[in-house]
């Protein structure tokens, strides 16, 4: 049986070799399977050919990965915006019950995973694996001034108060990961454009960014002018990323073979601005975005091609994902521009409850342990990586930890079937408005996106009337009615009733998961 792999590409040419965990250096490590994971950003359920056959961008390097393993038609970030939803991939745990909301901006924090909490990096660590995360962080870290206090409040101001010559005291290697290189928040939109080294940041921002020099196009309208660090090109950030995670697997092949490793290979692409480097320019004929889509496919193509070249990828368990769907002002130009509906066939865009705002690809290649070009259609949440990995490994977690993470390992290797993996799936926004899927029905517990504001232009000549206005919440049943237009709440009393308390439960207990006996 080929060893299970589990790579998530994360590295800096500095990656050195760490040392053993001290109950593995008196013994044999046991063998296990690397972990390499991919997230995109804002990438949505239609951008991908593998998911939609009228998808004007091709990508054949991620539509490979779908053949040669297993393709989630019915899966799900933990929310429909990037920190909460990391928090959720990272930790099994879903967000709102840390009661944070929105997301971090500049040199916003501290880290929102909890000193003591296990994470997909620490599980995999003590399990004698090397870790390492490259690209973007996005779940809080703590910046200090010059008087060793911690830096409050937003914009290039709090980003001036920063004393760069100190450690970030909480930033992904005080989360499980040895090796670090990537960005606090999103590298091409923030405050802050400064790469961070470990817990540091060894070249310091001294400028306001010239967004004169970066490319004009109805794609590039979201960068804050910030604070800019020498040599920092936000056309080029990931590609630098690759280069770094790459560096991680040349390093791992050539000198710790003995020792399995896990990759966090976390993108830019494809959040706004559409900045594509200068060698996928006009590649397309859709525009910046598809050069931006393009790009994000060949740097999964090149990763592929690098565990090829090592022979790494034999054993090793890839995932490929997104953090939530579309952002708006991409999906409603890309409609207008170039007829590609980068949440097609689902209603609603990044930030919104409905699924084109959650429902997210996910595919998963694991060479004699996945089918080759299967698919499944079982609903199942980002927040179930961690007990999966768990499963890989062969530990189990405890009660204090992935309380909203369930092994998919019965899925992966065909044994599950029909039987529902899940008791049902939890959804929330930014606001923290919550709900939860079980079968054919999906009950928000609010009024409206939960997110956006289709009251207001653009968005309003998306809105769908709603023939049940003073209804507290929504119902839907997906399998009639998948692009979620008929709210049947009144119709179907039960069932809201029943899903209303399955969800007040589960906020209640602090857990989906049930509790090990």
């Amino acid at each position: 049986m080929t060893k299970p792999c589990v790579t998530v590409l994360l590295l800096t040419s500095s990656f050195a070799a760490s040392p053993l965990p001290a109950a593995l250096q008196e013994a044999e490590p046991r063998r296990l399977p690397n972990v390499v994971v991919v997230l995109a950003d804002d990438l949505g359920y239609g951008d991908l050919g593998c998911y939609n056959s009228e998808a004007k961008c091709a990508t054949p390097n991620v539509d490979r990965l779908a053949s040669e393993g297993m393709r989630f038609v019915d899966a799900h970030a933990a929310s429909t915006v990037c920190t909460p939803s990391r928090y959720g991939l990272l930790t099994g745990r879903m967000p709102f019950r840390t009661g944070f909301r929105g997301v971090f901006v500049g040199v916003g924090g501290p880290s929102l995973i909890e000193p003591e909490r296990l994470t997909l990096a620490s599980l995999l660590r003590d399990a004698g694996y090397r870790t390492a995360c490259v690209g973007k962080w996005h779940v809080g870290l703590t910046f200090e001034d010059e008087h060793g206090r911690r830096v409050t409040g937003g914009g290039v101001d709090a980003v001036r108060r920063v004393d760069f010559s100190r450690r970030i005291p909480d930033g992904p290697i005080d989360r499980g990961f040895d090796r670090f290189f990537g960005t606090a928040c999103c590298p091409t939109t923030d405050w802050l454009y400064a790469f961070i080294d470990q817990d540091r940041v060894p070249v310091p921002p001294t400028v306001l960014l010239d967004r004169s020099k970066l490319p004009q196009h109805p794609y590039s309208r979201d960068n804050r002018r910030g604070l800019q660090a020498p040599g920092y090109d936000l056309e080029e950030v990931d590609l630098e990323f690759l280069a770094k995670s790459r560096a991680f697997l040349e390093d791992h092949a050539a000198h710790h073979r003995d020792r399995p490793f896990f990759l966090f290979h976390s993108m830019q692409a494809v959040h706004l601005p559409s900045f594509a480097a200068e060698r996928f320019r006009g590649k397309t004929q859709a525009g910046p975005h598809g050069d931006f889509i393009h790009e994000m496919d060949a740097i999964v193509g090149e990763l592929m091609a690098t565990l090829e070249r090592l022979d790494l990828a034999g054993d090793t368990l890839v995932l490929f994902t997104s953090d939530n769907g579309p952002e708006v002002l991409t999906a409603l130009r890309m409609r207008a521009d170039h007829a590609h509906d980068p949440a097609r066939p689902w209603r609603g865009l990044k930030r919104d409850q409905w699924e084109g705002g959650h429902r997210v690809p996910l595919l998963v290649r694991w060479p004699g342990r996945v089918q080759p070009g299967t698919e499944t259609d079982q609903p199942v949440s980002l927040t179930d990586v961690l007990a999966t990995c768990a499963s890989v490994v062969g530990t189990e977690l405890p009660d204090d930890a992935g309380e909203d993470s369930f092994d998919l390992m019965p899925i992966l290797d065909g044994t599950q079937g029909e039987v529902p993996m899940r008791p049902y799936v939890l959804q929330q926004t930014w606001t923290l408005q919550l709900s939860i899927r079980r079968g054919r029905w999906k009950y928000l517990d609010h009024r409206g996106s939960g997110g956006n504001d289709y009251s207001k232009a653009p968005l309003d000549a998306l809105a769908i009337p709603e023939r049940q206005p003073d209804a507290p919440g929504q119902l839907y049943d997906l399998d009639a009615d998948p692009g979620e237009t008929t709210n049947v709440y009144g119709e179907h009393p039960d069932v809201v009733k029943e899903l209303r308390g399955l969800l007040e439960q589960a906020r209640a207990n602090g857990r989906s998961r049930p509790r090990r006996r």
